[in-house]
Protein backbone atom coordinates (compact mmCIF):
# COMPACT_ATOMS: atom_id res chain seq x y z
CA UNK A 1 0.00 0.00 0.00
CA UNK A 2 1.39 3.46 -0.85
CA UNK A 3 1.53 6.34 1.61
CA UNK A 4 -1.95 7.31 2.71
CA UNK A 5 -4.32 8.57 5.39
CA UNK A 6 -7.09 6.59 7.04
CA UNK A 7 -9.31 6.71 10.12
CA UNK A 8 -7.52 5.50 13.24
CA UNK A 9 -8.31 2.11 14.70
CA UNK A 10 -7.95 0.99 18.30
CA UNK A 11 -4.98 -1.13 17.19
CA UNK A 12 -3.21 2.19 16.40
CA UNK A 13 -3.30 3.68 19.92
CA UNK A 14 0.11 2.41 21.04
CA UNK A 15 1.75 3.69 17.85
CA UNK A 16 -0.04 7.06 18.18
CA UNK A 17 1.12 7.37 21.79
CA UNK A 18 4.72 6.46 20.92
CA UNK A 19 4.70 8.96 18.06
CA UNK A 20 3.27 11.76 20.24
CA UNK A 21 5.82 11.16 22.99
CA UNK A 22 8.71 11.08 20.47
CA UNK A 23 7.49 14.23 18.69
CA UNK A 24 6.88 16.27 21.84
CA UNK A 25 10.20 15.26 23.35
CA UNK A 26 11.98 16.17 20.11
CA UNK A 27 10.12 19.37 19.23
CA UNK A 28 9.23 20.88 22.61
CA UNK A 29 11.81 19.74 25.21
CA UNK A 30 12.02 23.18 26.86
CA UNK A 31 8.26 23.36 27.38
CA UNK A 32 8.07 19.81 28.71
CA UNK A 33 10.96 20.49 31.08
CA UNK A 34 9.55 23.85 32.20
CA UNK A 35 6.22 22.35 33.24
CA UNK A 36 7.90 19.25 34.67
CA UNK A 37 5.71 17.16 32.39
CA UNK A 38 6.21 13.45 32.02
CA UNK A 39 4.58 11.92 28.98
CA UNK A 40 3.70 8.38 29.97
CA UNK A 41 2.97 6.24 26.93
CA UNK A 42 0.27 4.12 28.64
CA UNK A 43 -1.67 7.22 29.74
CA UNK A 44 -1.29 8.84 26.32
CA UNK A 45 -2.44 5.60 24.63
CA UNK A 46 -5.46 5.43 26.94
CA UNK A 47 -6.45 8.99 26.03
CA UNK A 48 -6.22 8.19 22.30
CA UNK A 49 -8.20 4.97 22.76
CA UNK A 50 -10.92 7.07 24.40
CA UNK A 51 -10.83 9.57 21.51
CA UNK A 52 -11.26 6.75 18.98
CA UNK A 53 -13.82 4.64 20.86
CA UNK A 54 -15.83 7.30 22.70
CA UNK A 55 -15.65 10.62 20.86
CA UNK A 56 -18.00 13.36 22.18
CA UNK A 57 -19.87 13.27 18.83
CA UNK A 58 -19.55 11.80 15.35
CA UNK A 59 -17.80 15.03 14.26
CA UNK A 60 -14.68 14.10 16.25
CA UNK A 61 -12.23 11.86 14.43
CA UNK A 62 -8.66 10.66 14.69
CA UNK A 63 -6.81 10.11 11.42
CA UNK A 64 -3.45 8.45 10.83
CA UNK A 65 -0.86 8.83 8.08
CA UNK A 66 0.80 5.61 6.98
CA UNK A 67 3.85 4.86 4.91
CA UNK A 68 4.77 2.04 2.57
CA UNK A 69 3.62 -1.51 2.17
CA UNK A 70 3.98 -2.14 5.91
CA UNK A 71 1.34 0.53 6.61
CA UNK A 72 3.70 2.03 9.22
CA UNK A 73 2.06 4.82 11.20
CA UNK A 74 4.09 8.02 10.68
CA UNK A 75 1.64 10.74 11.72
CA UNK A 76 -1.77 11.45 13.16
CA UNK A 77 -4.36 14.20 13.42
CA UNK A 78 -7.46 14.85 15.52
CA UNK A 79 -10.37 16.93 14.28
CA UNK A 80 -13.71 18.11 15.59
CA UNK A 81 -15.88 21.17 16.01
CA UNK A 82 -14.04 24.40 16.81
CA UNK A 83 -13.90 24.98 20.56
CA UNK A 84 -13.54 28.76 20.67
CA UNK A 85 -16.70 30.65 21.71
CA UNK A 86 -16.16 33.37 19.09
CA UNK A 87 -16.48 30.88 16.22
CA UNK A 88 -19.66 29.64 14.56
CA UNK A 89 -20.94 26.07 14.30
CA UNK A 90 -19.66 26.10 10.71
CA UNK A 91 -16.07 26.14 12.02
CA UNK A 92 -14.08 22.97 12.47
CA UNK A 93 -10.78 22.54 14.24
CA UNK A 94 -7.68 20.49 13.68
CA UNK A 95 -6.90 19.84 17.34
CA UNK A 96 -3.66 17.98 16.66
CA UNK A 97 -1.51 17.22 13.64
CA UNK A 98 1.78 15.49 14.37
CA UNK A 99 4.25 13.75 12.08
CA UNK A 100 7.13 11.71 13.46
CA UNK A 101 10.25 13.94 13.57
CA UNK A 102 12.17 11.45 11.40
CA UNK A 103 9.44 11.55 8.72
CA UNK A 104 9.03 15.32 8.33
CA UNK A 105 9.12 16.87 4.84
CA UNK A 106 7.89 13.70 3.14
CA UNK A 107 4.34 14.92 2.45
CA UNK A 108 2.67 13.18 5.39
CA UNK A 109 1.64 16.43 7.09
CA UNK A 110 0.15 17.79 3.87
CA UNK A 111 -1.82 14.57 3.30
CA UNK A 112 -3.09 14.65 6.88
CA UNK A 113 -4.09 18.30 6.56
CA UNK A 114 -5.94 17.66 3.27
CA UNK A 115 -7.79 14.69 4.75
CA UNK A 116 -8.74 16.71 7.84
CA UNK A 117 -10.14 19.47 5.64
CA UNK A 118 -12.10 16.93 3.56
CA UNK A 119 -13.68 15.47 6.72
CA UNK A 120 -14.48 18.91 8.17
CA UNK A 121 -16.00 20.02 4.86
CA UNK A 122 -18.13 16.83 4.77
CA UNK A 123 -19.38 17.80 8.25
CA UNK A 124 -20.62 21.12 6.86
CA UNK A 125 -17.74 23.32 8.01
CA UNK A 126 -16.85 26.41 5.99
CA UNK A 127 -13.88 27.49 8.07
CA UNK A 128 -11.11 25.50 9.74
CA UNK A 129 -8.86 26.63 12.58
CA UNK A 130 -5.85 25.29 14.42
CA UNK A 131 -3.63 26.57 17.21
CA UNK A 132 0.15 26.61 17.03
CA UNK A 133 2.93 27.88 19.25
CA UNK A 134 3.97 31.42 18.40
CA UNK A 135 7.63 30.43 18.84
CA UNK A 136 7.33 27.45 16.47
CA UNK A 137 8.12 29.30 13.25
CA UNK A 138 8.66 26.13 11.18
CA UNK A 139 5.23 24.76 12.08
CA UNK A 140 3.56 28.11 11.46
CA UNK A 141 5.31 28.32 8.05
CA UNK A 142 3.98 24.85 7.18
CA UNK A 143 0.39 25.95 7.85
CA UNK A 144 0.82 29.30 6.12
CA UNK A 145 2.29 27.67 3.01
CA UNK A 146 -1.03 25.82 2.69
CA UNK A 147 -3.08 29.02 2.87
CA UNK A 148 -3.75 29.26 6.60
CA UNK A 149 -3.31 32.70 8.17
CA UNK A 150 -3.28 34.03 11.71
CA UNK A 151 -6.33 35.89 12.87
CA UNK A 152 -6.30 38.14 15.93
CA UNK A 153 -6.76 35.31 18.46
CA UNK A 154 -3.98 34.38 20.86
CA UNK A 155 -3.93 32.40 24.03
CA UNK A 156 -1.29 31.91 26.67
CA UNK A 157 -0.82 29.34 29.34
CA UNK A 158 1.43 29.49 32.33
CA UNK A 159 4.01 26.72 32.44
CA UNK A 160 4.45 27.11 36.17
CA UNK A 161 8.14 27.77 35.62
CA UNK A 162 10.04 29.27 38.50
CA UNK A 163 12.40 31.37 36.42
CA UNK A 164 14.02 28.49 34.53
CA UNK A 165 15.68 29.39 31.27
CA UNK A 166 14.43 28.33 27.86
CA UNK A 167 16.83 27.47 25.03
CA UNK A 168 17.46 31.15 24.28
CA UNK A 169 18.42 32.00 27.89
CA UNK A 170 15.11 33.79 28.56
CA UNK A 171 12.75 32.84 31.39
CA UNK A 172 10.16 30.38 30.14
CA UNK A 173 7.04 31.19 32.16
CA UNK A 174 4.32 31.46 29.52
CA UNK A 175 3.63 29.70 26.26
CA UNK A 176 1.79 31.74 23.63
CA UNK A 177 -0.25 30.17 20.86
CA UNK A 178 -1.74 31.84 17.79
CA UNK A 179 -4.85 30.72 15.98
CA UNK A 180 -4.60 30.07 12.26
CA UNK A 181 -7.67 30.00 10.06
CA UNK A 182 -8.57 29.08 6.49
CA UNK A 183 -11.68 29.03 4.31
CA UNK A 184 -12.54 25.46 3.32
CA UNK A 185 -15.63 26.07 1.23
CA UNK A 186 -15.54 24.36 -2.14
CA UNK A 187 -14.63 26.71 -4.99
CA UNK A 188 -17.57 27.48 -7.26
CA UNK A 189 -17.26 25.07 -10.20
CA UNK A 190 -19.27 27.44 -12.40
CA UNK A 191 -16.68 30.16 -11.84
CA UNK A 192 -13.93 27.88 -13.13
CA UNK A 193 -12.51 27.17 -9.64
Amino acid sequence: MPNGVRLARTSDVDDIAALQVAAWNSLYPDIIRSIDMTLERPAVAEAWADAILRPPSRRYRVLVATEGVSDELVGFAAIGPAQDPDLSDASGEIHALIVHPARLRAGHGSRLMASCVDHLRADGCHTAVTWTLLADEARRAFWQSAGWAPDSARRAWDTGSSGEQDGSGSPQATVVEVRLVTDITEPDAAAGG
